[in-house]
């Protein structure tokens, strides 16, 4: 499987998407000739290769052509987006992936203005440029034949920026709403270097965030961005190449949080863990611990993704007696895993199964899915599972 790596060490954005694929080999006339499928003609595609902090990367720029010396913008929306693109000749399956990009940024301006999708006008991230680079990005995935996409935790860069809205702090509101869950840090230059459009197509199309996979890399390119820095290459690495073997398992940093009670009623324990699931947890478990003076305690252990790690730990002071709790960070391997359905004798039955493309390792019976199809059809739970394990391949 060909796969890509997004290093977003200084942020992303759609400008560097296109040029970190033009870097890497697309050709530059056969993106355009894709892109004059959409019914926009009023831009020049160009790319050159320019150095950011001695790095040699390509740039790439839309240039919108002028009317009355002003950019010359749709609408902006949303119905005007959609109408542009379902009426294009691109296939299908690019149509849906970007209209769900430029549907994150529009529900995102949404939310943060308090207003009705169609009441929202992108004056900025509705031109021109933005549909090229958002569209732009899905064909050139779909030239090099990738299938999966993989990126690291986002920079977000810092500061403030200037909008037609005024003054506003990096993140802006739209990029903060997009990014949601994601994992995310702020090191480097005070600019702006995640923008919403990059962080809408990178939720949209990776797979997960972290190290880089296993992969044997075939080719890297780099996509500058419009500032260049000192002592800061502001360019979006991407490694092209095909999943290896390796890829079996996936590095993963969590983030472990224990505490130890001895005076807490036990039946409270299982409101708890049901608590901890709902923020986000990935995984509880008690353990029996003897603590000070031979007092019989309960040491409550929970794993997390870093940005979970606040909500999780306010649940743990309010819902327990505890008063501290111990927090690391560590790393673990984990297989790849995904969620299959099955028809057995008592009905549809979702099946974990783990291990990479190649070799399925393990297989699991959904228990909720077991219990439920158990009591509703008047059988043994045991029967119910032993039947899914006969329809697992």
């Amino acid at each position: 499987m060909k796969i890509a790596y997004f290093d977003c060490f200084s942020g992303i954005s759609g400008d560097m998407c296109l040029g970190a694929f033009i870097d890497a080999g697309v050709s530059l006339k056969q993106l355009k000739n894709v892109l004059k499928k959409i019914p926009v003609s009023d831009y020049t595609l160009t790319s050159k290769k320019v150095q950011r902090s001695n790095f040699i990367s390509t740039k790439v720029d839309v240039i919108i052509n002028k009317k009355n010396g002003k950019k010359k913008f749709f609408c902006g929306k949303w119905s005007d987006i959609e109408k542009i693109i379902k009426n294009s000749s691109l296939h299908n399956n690019i149509k849906e992936k970007g209209l769900k990009i430029f549907r994150r940024i529009f529900e995102a301006e949404s939310k943060v203005h308090g207003k009705n999708i169609e009441q929202i006008h992108l004056h900025e991230i509705g031109a021109v440029d933005c549909i090229v680079d958002i569209f732009g990005t899905l064909i050139c995935l779909d030239i090099l034949g990738i299938e999966k996409i993989f990126s690291s935790p986002l920079n977000l860069g810092s500061g403030s920026i200037e909008t037609e809205h005024g003054i506003i702090p990096v993140p802006s509101p739209a990029t903060l709403e997009i990014l949601m869950k994601l994992p995310v840090y702020s090191k480097g230059v005070p600019f702006e270097l995640t923008t919403p459009t990059g962080a809408a197509i990178i939720k949209e199309l990776s797979s997960g965030f972290g190290y880089i996979p296993g992969m044997e890399i075939e080719s890297v390119g780099f996509g500058a961005g419009n500032r260049d820095f000192k002592n800061w290459p502001n360019i979006l690495r991407v490694f092209i190449g095909n999943e290896t073997e390796a890829e079996t398992y996936q590095n993963e940093s969590i983030i472990v949080i224990e505490t130890n009670i001895d005076d807490m009623n036990p039946q409270i324990y299982e409101y708890v863990i049901e608590r901890l699931f709902e923020k986000g947890a990935i995984d509880v478990f008690l353990t029996q611990i003897i603590m000070k003076k031979g007092r019989p305690g309960v040491k409550i252990t929970v794993l997390c993704r870093e940005n979970d790690l606040g909500k999780l730990a306010d649940v743990l002071f309010r819902e327990t007696t505890t008063i501290g709790i111990r927090y690391y960070k560590t790393e673990r391997k984990i297989l790849k895993r995904e969620i299959k359905e099955i028809n057995s004798v008592f009905g549809r039955i979702k099946v974990k199964v783990s291990g990479n493309r190649n070799h399925v390792l393990k297989s699991i019976p959904e228990y909720e899915d077991c219990k439920s199809l158990a009591k509703k059809n008047k059988v043994p739970l045991i029967n119910v599972i032993n039947s899914a394990k006969t329809k697992i391949t």
